[in-house]
């Protein structure tokens, strides 16, 4: 039987990465994560909290042995960390584009923009991630709906025209077209 999912703030989030960093074997390089989603909101205060902390970059066998010890430490569901969000980066996400949020001797934790967050979540375009536009939007910098339109475009190239995204994306949003 799963576990299910415990609600965890920034703050537990956090907490939980340092612990799994402390588990980890010290070796180099060390690994990196980095969080979008939830988590990163969460760990942003644009959200109280979140049922897991997704990485686009895919755990390695070590920090997936730390993160399965830490949830049976916790009574955590085992995919509270996990890299589901890795096939839905944008072409346009870059490493040396994030902030750190942990930089830990056995780990690095960074945060994905919040431009690139917002297109993540406007690419996935669930219900769920309808209060995370809006809270993200007044923070995340773009000018104008067609500048974030512009913007998905291009982190996602593949995508087909959709000529109702800026009506929709406004109306998310609260701006105007």
């Amino acid at each position: 039987m799963t576990q299910p999912a415990t609600p965890l703030t920034g703050a537990q989030i956090l907490d939980l990465l340092r612990e799994l960093a402390d588990r980890l074997p010290a070796r180099r390089p060390h690994p990196v994560l980095i969080l979008v989603g939830g988590a990163l909101l969460a760990t942003a205060g644009l959200r109280d909290t979140t049922q897991d902390a997704d990485s686009v970059r895919r755990l390695t066998p070590e920090v997936q042995a730390a993160a399965d010890d830490v949830a049976r430490s916790h009574d955590l569901n085992p995919s509270w960390l996990n890299a589901a969000a890795a096939p839905y980066a944008p072409v346009t996400l870059r490493e040396a584009d994030c902030s750190v949020l942990l930089d830990h001797t056995h780990l690095r934790v960074l945060g994905a923009p919040l431009q690139q967050v917002f297109l993540m979540k406007m690419f996935a375009n669930r219900a769920v991630d309808l209060p995370d536009l809006a809270a993200l939007w007044p923070v995340c910098g773009y000018a104008s709906v067609d500048e974030a339109v512009s913007a998905f475009y291009v982190g996602y190239p593949l995508e087909n025209h959709d000529p109702y995204l800026p009506q929709w994306l406004a109306d998310v949003t609260g701006q105007r077209t």
